[in-house]
């Protein structure tokens, strides 16, 4: 058995390698990143355009797979990040991967509406005022 799970983690190994797949939009400068995917990614992509017209430095990491989970993303962005903002049309079933993946090395925020409703640009941007603030 504990063969057979070796056989397994080399394969889930060389999945994450070749299968694991994101964007990182507006990420050279940025120490704040959106985390979203799907529809609120282009969301998230014009509420980055509004925050810098105020001057924030905002990034998008869009997770294209889900699974594995694009852990690189992050490694590429923690040494000049702030802070994370999950932003879900959920009750955050992503940022638990999220809270995972920056494993407290910096605060990660939450942002999600259910039952239909889409996050809109103004919540999304009023939150990153918010996180700004805390953390200027």
């Amino acid at each position: 058995l504990e063969k057979k799970n070796l056989e397994r983690q080399e394969i889930y190994k060389r999945i994450t390698e070749k299968e694991c797949r994101y964007e990182l939009y507006n990420d050279k400068e940025a120490d704040v990143f959106l985390v979203a995917y799907g529809t609120v990614a282009r969301i998230a992509k014009s509420v980055i355009e509004l925050a810098k017209q105020e001057g924030m430095k905002v990034g998008l990491i869009r997770p294209i797979s889900l699974w594995p989970y694009p852990v690189e993303a992050f490694e590429k962005v923690m040494d000049r990040a702030k802070a994370f903002l999950t932003v879900e049309m959920s009750a955050g079933q992503m940022l638990e991967d999220v809270m995972l993946t920056v494993n407290g090395r910096k605060p990660v925020y939450f942002h999600g509406r259910m039952g239909g409703m889409v996050p809109v640009r103004d919540d999304i941007l009023a939150k990153l005022r918010e996180i700004k603030q805390k953390h200027a």
